[in-house]
């Protein structure tokens, strides 16, 4: 990468915003520039925190990305710390002003590929796992003994074109009422990892007597035996007579179907086969400066190959839902993103909770004031283009273009979600250094600043600090994300795929009680 300009002490990202970011550690009494004026600073600024460039009276709005990230609990003077303890919250009207700056579609000149797997039936995969897929916490144990017994012996050897046998497991599937939101839900997710395109063939285990058992999944349609022919076995405890004889059936049947799945080969495919996750998680001041507008713009390229962006988080999305409302392609989607928007509200409220909350301890540590700073850098992972669908928790995805997804913000539930939608590869963002990774879906992880990468470099792939650390523009580094993205999804491995990372990190969003 070339530098572009000299690194900034700090950056002033709209000329209305009345703060700026610290590009790196700032010490008091130090002097920086802005607007062409000289500012002196009252104390020590954290890198990625802000810094007032004019006076703020008390009940004035913060602006940052030209937009209100919250107000003054007191008098700010220029120079100063702005941060928890003089900036609260408060409520605003947005203007939806819906489908109002809708761009116009755009169409890449040149079609790229990748390398991925062909499943014959719509579906296209960036891996190819074997999944043992528990579907309640019951059946969580024999599901991992049967992917252990495989891994133990020297049979996936024989198969190199299968990438591993993965237990995916939770804390679920009974004690929810019968066919109600949360059963509904966990069989959307369960279903979602059945069929998805990175999984070549898989094993679902119940007890017998659960809410979620594995029959009503394949009666009620979600998973179809016929869909696989001879790639889907469906196993219960209490039928197959225990837990030991239930691990035998389960290997069994995996050692039958290995060679089908090893038959299948990476073949060129367009990139506008590929979907997208995006996620951020550990963010910091710097997320929405650095990494998040980088991932957008490897959006916008994926996008404009016909592939499908999806953004989530809808408590991230939190304060900064208008912008998205103004890019709907139709009324009634973005009125399906306000809808979601309420319906948080009315949740975190149910339980005496703010939507304030959230950010973490760790993201105001970062820099991150108030929720509504912290959505407006995470709405940038999705780009600029038309917003074209919003959908539930792990429904299936099926509108090319951007696309949001009804999720939680903790990352681990969320991305279950995007996945069981069908998303067949990740871009996770990382200010304050998460080491997520997710199967059956490679994740490539970037930090938003350069300490970051250099201290957690075994864990980090893309390093999108440089565009502070060394001036490199955001377009730059946006390509290069999305050049990562085509090589990963051929097979490159990601740091969390070399280290093992994804079976622990399935967690279904159960969103009501336990009975």
């Amino acid at each position: 990468m070339s530098n572009s300009h000299t690194p900034p002490d700090v950056v002033h990202l709209r000329s209305e915003d009345n703060v700026v970011v610290a590009a790196r550690h700032l010490e008091a009494d130090q002097a920086i520039s802005c607007n062409g004026h000289r500012i002196k600073l009252t104390g020590s600024i954290p890198m990625g925190h802000k810094v007032a460039v004019r006076p703020i009276a008390r009940g004035e709005a913060i602006r940052k990305f030209g937009q209100i990230i919250g107000f003054a609990s007191q008098d700010i003077a220029p120079g100063e710390h702005v941060h928890v303890h003089n900036v609260r919250l408060g409520h605003f009207e947005r203007d939806y002003a819906f489908c109002t700056e809708v761009p116009p579609p755009v169409r890449a000149e040149e079609i790229r590929y990748f390398h991925g797997y062909d499943r014959g039936d719509g579906r296209y995969g960036t891996r190819n796992y074997v999944a043992v897929i528990s579907t309640v916490n019951c059946s969580a144990s024999v599901s991992k003994y049967i992917s252990e017994r495989i891994r133990q012996s020297e049979l996936l050897r024989q198969y190199p074109n299968v990438d591993g046998v993965i237990a995916i497991t939770h804390k679920s599937g009974c004690a929810i009422p019968f066919e109600g939101p949360d059963h509904q839900q966990l069989e959307r997710t369960l279903a979602g990892f059945a069929r998805h395109a990175n999984i070549g063939a898989c094993v679902l285990v119940g007890l017998g007597c659960e809410t979620a058992h594995a029959l009503h999944l394949v009666q009620g349609g979600l998973v179809q035996l016929g869909q696989k022919h001879d790639l889907l076995a469906v196993l219960t405890i209490q039928e197959c007579g225990g837990i030991a004889r239930t691990v035998e059936a389960g290997v069994r049947a995996i050692a039958e179907m290995l060679p089908r799945v090893n038959d299948v080969k990476r073949v060129p495919l367009p990139a506008s086969k590929l979907v997208l996750a995006t996620q951020c998680g550990g963010s910091d001041g710097n997320s929405g400066v650095t990494a998040n507008p980088a991932l957008g713009y490897a959006s916008d390229l994926l996008v404009a190959q016909g592939g499908t962006v999806v953004l989530a988080e809808t408590p991230e999305i939190y304060g900064a839902e208008h912008l998205l409302t103004r890019r709907a392609i139709t009324r009634a989607v973005g009125e399906k993103l306000v809808e979601r928007i309420r319906w948080w509200e009315w949740y975190t409220g149910l339980f005496g909770a703010e939507i304030n909350n959230n950010p973490s301890p760790g993201n105001k540590a970062g820099g991150l004031t108030t929720i509504y700073e912290k959505s407006l850098g995470a709405v940038a992972k999705g780009g600029t283009t038309a917003l074209m669908d919003v959908v539930l928790y792990a429904e299936p995805i099926r509108s090319t273009g951007l696309v949001v997804m009804d999720t939680p913000g903790y990352d681990p539930v969320s991305m279950t979600g995007l996945v069981a939608g069908g998303c067949n590869i990740a871009v996770f963002t990382t200010g304050r250094g998460s080491v997520y990774g997710c199967k059956p879906v490679p994740t490539i992880k970037v930090s938003t600043n350069t300490p970051l990468y250099e201290r957690m470099s075994d864990d980090m792939d893309v390093d999108a600090g440089v565009i502070l650390s060394r001036g490199v523009r955001v377009a730059e580094v946006g390509r290069m994300l999305f050049e990562e993205i085509l090589a990963v999804a051929s097979g490159k491995k990601t740091k969390s795929e070399l280290h093992g990372v994804g079976e622990e990190e399935f967690a279904p969003w159960t969103i009501g009680p336990t009975l």
